[in-house]
Order: C-alpha cells, then sequence, then structure tokens
C-alpha cells in the first residue's frame, strides 16, 4: 500500500493545521446565509453516508496485507470516493434544492459533507488505533521494505530515509494519526469540492426559484 505510506509520510513532515481549515468552513458559512439551515442538515445526511462507506473502506486496508486483491479493493473504492460524492451532491440538488442549485451553494454542501465524514471516520481511525493495530501496520510496512531491499539492493540507498520515516510514524500517538488523517481528509474533501460544484451547479428556471424541502 505505498499510497499510505506517501500519504503517512506527507502527514508526519507537512501536518495541516486543522484550526485553519475549520476557521475557512466556518467563515463561508457564515457568508452564505441563504437555505443555511437544511444545507446542514442534508450534509449531515449524506456525509453520514459517505462516513460509513469511508469506514467500511478502512476496514479493507489492514486486511489488504494478509488478502492482496483486499488491498486492491481497497484503492478502487477509495478512487470511487469522488464519484459517489458528486452523486450524492446531485441528489441533494434535484431532491432538496429543486434541480438547481449555486456554484457557492454546491462547494459549501460538499465540503460540509465530507467534513461530516471525515468525523465519523476520525471515530473508527482511533479506536482502531488505539486499541486494535498495536503497531500492526508500521510492522506490515517493515517486513515488506525488507522484502524489496532483498529483491533490490539499489534500494539500500534509501535506507535512512525509510527510518527515519519509520521512526517519526513510531512516535506518533493514536490521537496524533488520527488528527493529521481527519486534516486530510478534510482537506482533499475541500479540493473535491471545488470540481464537484463545477459539475453540479445549475440555474434555476423562474418556476424552480424556491427550493423543495422535504
Amino acid at each position: 500500500m505505498p499510497t499510505f505510506t506517501a500519504l503517512l509520510t506527507l502527514t508526519t513532515i507537512f501536518p495541516l493545521p486543522t484550526d485553519i481549515i475549520c476557521t475557512f468552513v466556518r467563515n463561508l458559512l457564515t457568508k452564505m446565509t441563504e437555505n443555511r439551515s437544511y444545507l446542514q442538515k442534508y450534509a449531515m445526511h449524506f456525509g453520514t453516508y459517505m462516513g460509513i462507506y469511508w469506514i467500511l473502506k478502512f476496514i479493507l486496508f489492514p486486511l489488504g496485507f494478509h488478502i492482496p486483491f483486499l488491498s486492491l479493493l481497497f484503492v478502487i473504492l477509495t478512487l470511487a470516493v469522488p464519484f459517489i460524492g458528486y452523486h450524492y451532491v446531485k441528489m441533494y440538488r434535484d431532491k432538496i434544492c429543486g434541480g438547481s442549485i449555486q456554484f457557492s451553494h454546491a462547494v459549501l454542501f460538499t465540503i460540509f459533507m465530507y467534513m461530516f465524514a471525515s468525523l465519523l471516520v476520525a471515530v473508527a481511525h482511533y479506536a482502531y488505533f488505539q486499541f486494535i493495530d498495536h503497531g500492526f501496520i508500521i510492522n506490515s510496512y517493515i517486513q515488506l521494505w525488507d522484502e524489496l531491499m532483498t529483491k533490490a539492493p539499489a534500494l539500500m540507498e534509501n535506507q535512512e530515509i525509510i527510518k527515519e520515516t519509520i521512526d517519526t510514524a513510531r512516535s506518533l500517538t493514536s490521537i496524533n494519526i488520527t488528527m493529521q488523517l481527519l486534516s486530510w481528509d478534510v482537506f482533499w474533501g475541500s479540493l473535491l469540492a471545488i470540481p464537484t460544484g463545477l459539475m453540479v451547479m445549475k440555474k434555476a428556471r423562474p418556476e424552480n426559484n424556491t427550493p423543495a424541502q422535504s
């Protein structure tokens, strides 16, 4: 799972300031007062579905060290996240907003949906790393790295970098790992909100000026 290794390395070296992200989202929400009441309600609704999907997907990650197919399935399900997010926002536009939505509205809804999903999966991340993992993922990567160095001695020149990364990862507590993963989930969700908003935005027809609430 090189993607997770890269993510763990990035979150260790370049930790994202969670407070800045939350402040940005809060300020964006303050500026957008129109439709705010049910926006948060349905963002939480669809964010819960997305969060459950992420939790089920995350279960496959440690199992992938024993069953390679599950590792591949984990990657495929991860790549499917933007498409699922687009489907949820489109459903929100058509069923809740009467078939039309502004770009800023769609972006804000998407950010909040991913934020709620991130908070939900963060609970699963903490529970796993605190009570279940016991160093399993790090030890598995050490074993994989040792096997790679045996098969490809040229990788020995990167041994010090890998050792420093592993030592840094070992020093992280469960809450540290959880907060870093949470920050990255919110960060990537915020980035995905822009193309999602561009694809979903749709001008209102004269008869669709009033959102349809359910």
